[in-house]
């Protein structure tokens, strides 16, 4: 990074960089957002840019993860404000609120047009790794937070719970109608095996 660039103009660059990226996701999407569409909105040259990111890939998943990241970091939050009282059925409509929010985010098209399987295929491999085993870190964290629940295989629910999102990429298939009450069905049915798995 230059000298030239003071730590807050650093920070300053890339907030505004990953807010240009969201708002491009929604309006074109990865394929017909260019780094020159980037640069030319946050008013940096485009070497600027690859000082930050060695591509737009990497930026698009940085927005990615810092809004995964901030939804788990919900959760937490919420379900160590209901854990002394927690039941399936609380813990089932926790989760269901935060799907919401994300179906109502930039997430859901970028999820439907096949923009995040796009980045993922340009992604080096270590970074995917790195991000499903920070994933199922965030689940054991929030399945410690139910008390008796610690012996649980983690990865298997954090599994079933990334699976139960993905169904937002088959949703007129199963039906836009109907869609939330089978969403939450099913979040139901892997909620009330943890707590099932406490009763052992």
């Amino acid at each position: 990074m230059p000298k030239t660039f003071t730590e807050k103009e650093r920070q300053y660059i890339k907030q505004r960089l990953m807010e240009e990226a969201e708002s491009c996701l929604v309006q074109y999407g990865v394929k017909k957002t260019t780094v020159d569409e980037l640069v030319r909105r946050v008013n940096i040259p485009k070497g600027t840019f690859y000082l930050f990111y060695e591509s737009k890939e990497l930026l698009f998943f940085e927005v990615f993860c810092t809004f995964h990241d901030h939804i788990q970091k919900e959760m937490l939050e919420q379900l160590n404000e209901i854990k002394q009282n927690a039941t399936a059925k609380s813990v089932t409509e926790l989760i269901f609120r935060l799907y919401k929010k994300v179906d109502q985010s930039f997430l859901y098209p970028f999820l439907t047009n096949g923009d995040l399987e796009l980045v993922m295929r340009k992604l080096p491999e270590r970074l995917i790794k790195e991000h499903s085993e920070k994933d199922d870190f965030s689940m054991e964290r929030l399945l410690e937070q139910l008390p008796g629940i610690k012996e649980t295989d983690v990865r298997l629910f954090s599994a079933a719970l990334r699976a139960v999102f993905t169904t937002m990429l088959h949703k007129r298939e199963i039906g836009e109608d109907s869609y939330e009450d089978v969403l939450k069905l099913m979040i139901y049915g892997i909620v009330f095996q943890l707590f099932k798995e406490e009763s052992r």
